[in-house]
């Protein structure tokens, strides 16, 4: 082949694209702007940096979740495989050692013969489309403001929300007189009396909790305005947010007790945060759910409120940033490759993959970087792609995200509700979810045969 294809971004979308087209001999051009062009929370220039969280939701193979890890596990997925190989202990979720895990796909990226990486700002599509086979848009929620305002121009309008990250606190700095080691569910100690589970948990009395949403609601932001539903995506709302909903909202989100019990009093505290390791060692913690676009001062007066949490050091503070993504309904086909007319204007198929593209969530964005990939190479070959079943987790997300009957579109995630109803319904849900797996499962292995007989997967 003598031209490569053109990525933008070394995101997670992009960098697992980009690997799988090499493994599969496509050369490949990838476009990272930073460090020549810093984002607001980005903390290093490493491919596949994740900013919000280190989860990657869960593994329960009966969860939608769960689901989509089979497929990248089915699928070949190397971000997928990496992850595994950088996990960190978080109960029956898949959380990953975010240093080591970045730094492992940057290896794996430069020491690729047929990727050729490229620190530079692109700022229009134009800029890779000349010389380039294909090109694959990933820049992510982060796409930057030049080449934001040059994909309005090129395919109307676009759509920007507010996303948040939660604050990481140090873990030799709480206060585990208070705070107790526990999953949902399980015992606070196992038999010989250490403590289990892989959270920690602040556990608040009544009077504590009400004290601190009185606090959480008169707290500065840094945007001083209330947020309209439209403008905040919905699975990231800030903890401050949530309270505006409802006194007791937090208690039944991301303070919830259920599952849990405090070993000082032998009962369910009124609410709870969930406290998660951010790497291998347990030197740091993620307070689970508390997204916040509160002020850096107000969030350590506030959230010091928090028991066991009152001496908290903070190596990072929650921040807020815009988040862009495309109206995929509107702009992209099955393949994630750029309808007409905006296609017919570049001359060369163009295709979008992650969160610029609306799929929500690190898997998401990791399955869509693999589904581009394995699109690009059925293009560049004359093959036709087979088409991805809508009882698949992604394949039940790409239906929702590309079909023009989906209206008023924000970005999702995997989950049941997208997913085709049963054709036998079942009323217990546990049963349901698992009938939802199989389901999938049966039609992830006809896809995969589909793709191996293609030439497009590995038997």
């Amino acid at each position: 082949m003598e031209k490569p294809v053109a990525i933008v971004g070394a995101g997670l979308a992009g960098s697992e694209a980009a690997l799988q087209l090499a493994r599969r001999g496509v050369r490949v051009v990838l476009h990272e702007m930073r460090p020549v062009r810093p984002t607001a929370v980005h903390k290093t220039s490493e491919c596949a940096e994740l900013v919000c969280s280190n989860s990657l939701k869960s593994m329960k193979p009966e969860s939608a979740a769960g689901m989509l890890k089979r497929e990248l596990d089915v699928l070949g997925s190397v971000l997928y495989a990496e992850a595994r190989r950088n996990a960190v202990a978080a109960g029956g979720a898949l959380a990953v050692d975010r240093e080591a895990f970045a730094q492992s796909i940057t290896a794996l990226v430069e020491a690729e013969p047929l990727i050729e990486f490229r620190r530079e700002e692109v700022t229009s599509v134009a800029q890779v489309v000349d010389g380039s086979a294909a090109v694959v848009l990933a820049t992510g929620p982060l796409t930057s403001d030049g080449l934001a305002e040059d994909l309005s121009a090129l395919v109307g309008d676009y759509l920007a929300f507010y996303d948040a990250a939660a604050p990481i606190v140090m873990a030799d700095s709480l206060d585990r007189s208070v705070l107790f080691r526990q999953s949902r569910y399980e015992d606070a100690a196992g038999a010989d009396g250490a403590p289990q589970g892989d959270y920690l948990n602040a556990p608040f009395s009544k009077d504590e909790y009400e004290r601190f949403v009185d606090e959480l609601l008169e707290a500065g932001r840094v945007i001083a305005r209330d947020f309209e539903t439209r403008d905040l995506f919905q699975a990231c709302q800030p903890i401050e947010e949530i309270a505006r909903a409802g006194r007791d909202a937090p208690r039944f989100g991301p303070l919830k007790p259920v599952g849990l019990t405090d070993p000082r009093t032998g009962r369910r505290p009124w609410a709870a945060l969930q406290l998660r390791a951010e790497d291998a060692n347990g030197s740091c913690y993620n307070l689970v759910g508390f997204q916040t676009n509160l002020k850096f001062g107000e969030q350590a007066r506030v959230f010091r409120m928090i028991p066991g949490l009152e001496n908290a050091e903070f190596a990072r503070y929650g921040v807020m940033h815009r988040n862009t993504f495309i109206d995929a309904p509107r702009l992209l086909d099955k393949s994630l490759r750029l309808r007409a007319p905006a296609a017919d204007r570049l001359g060369v198929p163009v295709f979008v993959a992650g969160q610029l593209g609306g799929t929500e969530g690190y898997c998401e964005a990791i399955r869509s970087g693999l589904h581009a990939a394995i699109s690009v190479v059925a293009g560049l070959n004359g093959l036709a792609v087979p088409d991805l079943p809508a009882d698949t987790a992604f394949g039940a997300l790409l239906a929702h995200a590309t079909s023009p009957e989906t209206r008023d579109y924000q970005p999702m995630h995997v989950n049941f509700g997208i997913m085709p109803p049963l054709a036998n319904p079942v009323r217990n849900k546990r049963d349901r979810y698992a009938a939802y797996a199989r389901r999938g499962a049966e039609a992830l292995e006809a896809y995969r045969g589909e793709l191996v007989r293609a030439g497009l997967l590995e038997a």
